[in-house]
Order: C-alpha cells, then sequence, then structure tokens
C-alpha cells in the first residue's frame, strides 16, 4: 500500500492552469524524440519544454525542459496512449521546474509509484541512445535520467563517459 496521500499532490492539468494563471503568455512545446531502436523496444520517448512567453519561445530559452518515456502495454494507460502518458509526464516534470519546483511530483507520477510502475529502459536501448547522442547536452539528459529511473548500470556509465570523451 502507498505510503502517500494522492490528494495533496496537483494533477498535470492543474499544474498548467496555475502556470498559465501566473505566466498568461505561457508556451508549452512537446517534441517527440522517440527514436528507431526505442520503438523497436516498445518505448516512447518525450520532451517538453516551456516558456514563460513568446519571446523566450522565439529565442530558444526554455525555463525548463523535462523528459519522460512510456513503454507500451505497461500500465493501464500505456495500453493505450503511451505516447500521450510519456507526453503529459514530461509536461508535467517541466512545469514543475518552470514553476520553481513547486510541488513535487504531479500526482500522475505519485499514482504510477503507488502502482509499482516504473518502466525500465533496456540496457541496449541506452547504449544505442549513448551512442547517438550528438552533444553534451543529449549525454546529461540520458545520465539524469538514467540515475532518476535506477539503471546507470557500470556498463552504462562507461558508455557515457567513452561517448563524452568522442564528443
Amino acid at each position: 500500500m502507498a505510503n502517500f496521500d494522492l490528494s495533496k499532490y496537483e494533477t498535470v492539468e492543474q499544474r498548467h492552469a496555475r502556470a498559465i494563471e501566473a505566466y498568461p503568455d505561457l508556451r508549452s512545446v512537446i517534441i517527440n524524440r522517440t527514436t528507431p531502436a526505442d520503438r523497436a523496444q516498445n518505448m516512447w520517448v518525450v520532451e517538453a519544454r516551456v516558456y514563460l512567453d513568446a519571446g523566450d519561445q522565439a529565442n530558444d530559452l526554455p525555463k525548463a525542459t523535462e523528459y519522460a518515456f512510456e513503454i507500451d502495454g505497461v500500465g493501464m494507460a500505456n495500453k493505450t496512449s503511451a505516447l500521450e502518458n510519456a507526453a503529459t509526464s514530461s509536461l508535467g516534470r517541466a512545469l514543475r521546474w518552470a514553476l520553481g519546483g513547486s510541488k513535487g511530483p504531479s500526482r500522475e507520477e505519485m499514482e504510477k509509484a503507488s502502482r509499482g510502475v516504473t518502466p525500465k529502459a533496456p540496457a541496449a536501448d541506452w547504449r544505442d541512445q549513448v551512442s547517438q547522442a550528438t552533444d553534451l547536452e543529449q549525454l546529461t539528459a540520458l545520465y539524469e535520467n538514467a540515475i532518476e529511473r535506477g539503471y546507470a548500470s557500470a556498463d552504462f556509465m562507461a558508455a557515457l563517459s567513452e561517448r563524452k570523451a568522442q564528443l
């Protein structure tokens, strides 16, 4: 049984409404970053960027950027809507940081935790993503995501270090 009260967490929809109230010209951009290697593993990878206004968006200066991934069929929503679920998760996280890290994880993320659903990416997929990274920002995002999800194995870290040296 979960050791937390879901009613104390805001939904992504509530967080988005709060963000628009604080920043009426708020812009959210969702980018599907899924690679063919991801799809071979039934995975969707999504990036969300939050801009506080049109000027920040025009200059590509996001206030926050976050990633999320989901695996087809893992969990109830992912039986039919894994891509949409990943988009919502990434947006909720990006909004959290854009609003100063307020209110912690979204209710949707805590609902996943209460069900014990934490999708794990196969190690081979991470090797592919590391080898395809074209800059240090991408490597950093991969590293942070792996640490957050608990699958930063020694092999992963070695591949990351090797790719960083190549770049």
